[in-house]
């Protein structure tokens, strides 16, 4: 198995995008992919807790990488892939929805970001036991399959009403356009 640190170095090693920039960085400057690496994420670390714009530069993590792989999912033809990004938007989701509730508070906490940052980066690892999977088998799941019958009957009954209201309104305003026209007709 190896060292932690062996273990860092054949996954930068690793063919793929990651291993592939860090092959060209490497080539470019002389540095060693171990240092490339750790010191780009000990300065994207130190610029999430100290850094302007460390709430979008965050965001950008959470979003940017698993937007891209979710369309490269959708063009391909494994149903896999689809659950796996599918399952981490259910949480991203979620986690957005109840941070902007909590956001207020959790603003001021130092390392804030930082946490957040680490949170989404476990939420889309290409692990088995991710934090989206965790989540959601754990939590979302199982709360989804003892609700999700009263969620429906209230999203059909609210669906029922606003279709309710825009044919009342419709029709009134139907009404208020034509009167006009009548009475414009009797005068002529």
């Amino acid at each position: 198995m190896g060292t932690v640190p062996q273990r860092l170095q054949r996954l930068l090693e690793h063919p793929g995008p990651l291993g592939d920039l860090l092959g060209r960085l490497e080539a470019r400057t002389g540095v060693r992919r171990l240092y490339l690496a750790t010191g780009s994420v000990t300065f994207l670390g130190l610029y999430l807790v100290f850094g302007y714009g460390a709430s979008l530069l965050c965001n950008l993590i959470g979003f940017a990488y698993p937007a891209y792989v979710s369309i490269k999912a959708i063009e391909s033809s494994s149903k896999e892939d689809d659950t796996t990004w599918l399952t981490y938007w259910v949480v991203y989701g979620i986690f957005s929805v109840a941070e902007f509730f909590s956001d207020i508070f959790l603003y001021w906490f130092p390392f804030y970001y930082a946490g957040k940052c680490l949170f989404l980066l476990w939420c889309m690892a290409p692990v088995s036991w991710n934090g989206s999977q965790v989540l959601y088998q754990n939590i979302i799941r199982p709360w989804f399959l003892r609700h999700h019958r009263t969620v429906d009957s209230v999203l059909g009954n609210l669906s029922a009403k606003a279709l309710d209201t825009a044919s009342s309104v419709t029709r009134q305003a139907s009404g208020a356009a034509v009167t006009p026209a009548r009475k414009a007709e009797k005068r002529q």
